[in-house]
């Protein structure tokens, strides 16, 4: 039983290694740019090890990004949860600003993700899509409680926004999710 115990804690480090060596591997070079074979070399990790974990490049991918947007749901939270719930759209592109002021900001993985496997099927793409539900549920609560004419709607726009922004900000910089917060805040004072 103790040896069972050991195994498994091996086991896990093996899987968190290949998660973490994926991880940033794909957000600094892309996840096609990316082989299997540098991600176990940059793990310490066998094939075996891969297959054994994920089954494949996509499966891995698809821990990837859950995992990060497990960890940008817990951020944003954190980042929103000292102000009023109506507060909390705007709060949002508060973090955004902080966020994309990182000088490890390389963009959002997420979009990254979308744009370099288009196809709907894609394990990593539901993983993307979850995250983008989670987005819109928040603002639309958020929304309804600030309150706004039509919560659902101003909460979709608030996503574009928020798209736009990252996007422009990988290019600009800084200063484009600034502009995205004005117009959040213009949006939603007229919504009013």
């Amino acid at each position: 039983m103790v040896s069972r115990k050991a195994s498994d804690k091996d086991a896990l480090s093996v899987r968190e290694r290949l998660i973490d060596s994926a991880d940033r591997l794909f957000y600094q070079e892309g996840f096609r740019a990316v082989g299997i074979d540098r991600v176990l070399a940059e793990a310490g990790a066998a094939k075996a090890s891969l297959y054994a974990h994920f089954g494949s490049k996509d499966e891995l991918m698809a821990a990837c990004i859950e995992r990060r947007a497990l960890d940008a749901r817990a951020q944003i939270q954190a980042y929103v949860e000292n102000v009023e719930v109506g507060q909390r759209p705007l709060r949002l592109f508060d973090f955004l600003v902080d966020w994309v002021s990182q000088t490890s900001f390389r963009g959002c993985p997420v979009q990254h993700l979308v744009a370099e496997y288009p196809e709907a099927g894609h394990p990593a793409r539901r993983s993307a899509l979850s995250q983008r539900q989670w987005l819109h549920e928040q603002l639309a609560t958020w929304c309804a409680a600030a309150p706004v004419q039509n919560p659902e709607q101003t909460a979709r726009a608030l996503v574009v926004l928020f798209d736009g922004a990252l996007t422009a900000a990988e290019q600009d910089g800084p200063e484009r999710a600034k502009d995205a917060r004005w117009a959040a805040a213009q949006l939603l004072g007229a919504n009013r």
